[in-house]
């Protein structure tokens, strides 16, 4: 039994038709837990986005099993539209930064293949791209250009920037959005 009904995570249901390619899209990066609230302003506002959900089961103390729906990329909302509709959703007050994609096509065949998975209902966990060892380049935010690399994964990815000829170096926590292999 879910907690809450599935909402819709695509609007309008066929954004990933013939011609999605051909519109701009964006990377919505949302405030802490605000990807549903986003989405349902977003729909309210007939504004073209995707946010995909998948299942997320929970036994409760009881021995019930609870089925609730979890973003499966956090912090992410992709949006389709111009620049009004790019503003628009900034000021929900739930974006904090968008970004442009470049490569729309890819973005959209991937969006597909997900859509597609999640259909069929087959277990999805979101993996990670940068591993322990990999040199890589901050792409955005205060370190933008830093490169070092990449010395442990958890639920943050540590950056090792290091001084080559003293043999020591700092370490921030980025995410992995943040970062590009070098």
């Amino acid at each position: 039994m879910p907690i809450l009904a599935k909402e819709p995570d695509i609007f309008p249901e066929d954004l990933l038709g013939d011609d999605a390619a051909s519109n701009p899209w964006w990377f919505l990066y949302t405030r802490s837990r605000a990807e549903k609230k986003l989405t349902r302003e977003l729909r309210d506002q007939k504004i073209a986005h995707y946010a995909p959900v998948i299942p997320h089961r929970t036994k409760s103390p009881a021995g019930r099993v609870r089925t609730s729906y979890i973003p499966l990329f956090v912090h992410y909302v992709f949006l389709c539209g111009d620049e009004e509709a790019r503003h628009r959703a900034v000021c929900t007050g739930q974006v904090l930064r968008a970004t442009p994609i470049l490569d729309c096509e890819e973005l959209v065949e991937d969006l597909r293949q997900i859509q597609s998975l999640i259909a069929q209902e087959v277990p999805l966990s979101v993996e990670a791209r940068i591993q322990p060892g990999q040199r890589v380049r901050v792409r955005g935010g205060s370190f933008n250009g830093y490169e070092g690399t990449v010395v442990q994964r958890t639920q943050e990815t540590h950056l090792i920037v290091e001084v080559r000829f003293m043999n020591q170096g700092v370490s921030v926590k980025l995410d992995d959005c943040q970062m590009e292999l070098i």
